[in-house]
């Protein structure tokens, strides 16, 4: 476990999870991925997000992940872990095994397939708070979670010291620029949308959790320094870059898979060629790429420079 600073900033990838081809979790290779992500210069770690594969992995897998993560960045830099499940008392049972493995902080969504009321989305993230002993970061993911955190609502919890910090993958840009505007000055502003950090960092954002950033974190370390040094032809130079390279999640046909299985196939891919991971695999019950299909992701790695 390393302190967290005052206020979360920089390049966070959700570090993807790499699996063997029977979906037990390949250590060897996460641990490769951590060193490829660390010495790209990244400012922190999020494992057990959306790009994590959380969902689709078991409790034994999650904790695997987390204490691997933990254990391998030996302190070098903060490590969040996401603590997701549908309700508080599920999500504590994470926070505890997070803060178990020495993690610094978690990242919490609004529960799910239960309906809730605004009032009770912020008692689950108080008593997350209250109980849980580490940092919450809220996560709005209305995409997944099928609620939208009211701006109004991140405010209160994070000017009452419940929430830290917020990781936006909302696609709300209003709503996000009201975050920024309104939010204390400890309280870090994180944007999950990938292709727009250049614009979000001019807003106020204090950083980016990008799943791309698994591919080519240097490129994100790039965007974001030069964003912070004033040179807007820098940071929108490199955006665009990445923006093209983005193109390889879509290389699965709508019509043989979901959205899921062919961005994190598609990662996971580029990772598996780029000789970081050992193995390409998607848990189940996700759709495998084609071997066409690895070969248009090896071709978006050519051209962004990365083969």
């Amino acid at each position: 476990m390393t302190a967290l600073p005052t206020l979360l900033t920089g390049v966070v990838p959700p570090v993807c999870t790499p699996l063997t081809p029977d979906n037990e979790v390949d250590v060897a290779s996460l641990e490769r991925l951590v060193d490829h992500l660390v010495g790209a210069g990244v400012d922190a770690l999020f494992v057990l997000g959306s790009s994590s594969e959380a969902a689709y992995l078991p409790d034994g897998h999650r904790r695997t992940v987390v204490s691997t993560v933990v254990r391998h960045a030996g302190g070098q830099l903060p490590v969040l872990a996401g603590a997701i499940d549908m309700t508080t008392l599920r999500v504590l049972d994470h926070v505890r095994d997070a803060a178990d493995a020495g993690a610094d902080g978690v990242v919490v969504t609004a529960p799910f397939y239960t309906r809730t009321h605004p009032a009770e989305i912020a008692r689950h993230y108080r008593l997350v708070a209250e109980r849980g002993g580490l940092p919450v970061f809220a996560y709005d993911l209305p995409v997944s979670v099928h609620t939208k955190l009211d701006a109004d609502l991140v405010l209160d919890l994070a000017a009452d010291g419940t929430l830290a910090g917020l990781k936006d993958s909302s696609g709300d840009d209003g709503g996000l620029r009201r975050v920024i505007l309104g939010a204390p000055p400890a309280f870090s502003v994180l944007t999950g949308s990938e292709l727009t950090v250049d614009s979000a960092l001019a807003m106020g954002a204090h950083g980016v959790v990008p799943g791309l950033g698994n591919v080519d974190p240097d490129g994100y370390v790039r965007l974001y320094r030069a964003a912070r040094a004033g040179d807007r032809d820098g940071a929108r130079a490199e955006q665009e870059r990445l923006c093209a390279l983005f193109g390889m999640t879509e290389t699965g046909s709508p019509a043989r898979m979901g959205r899921s299985s062919s961005s994190l196939g598609a990662f996971k891919a580029a990772l598996h060629l780029r000789g970081v991971i050992a193995h390409p695999t998607t848990a189940v019950p996700q759709i495998p790429l084609s071997p066409e299909d690895v070969e248009r992701v090896g071709k978006h790695l050519a051209t962004a420079g990365l083969l």
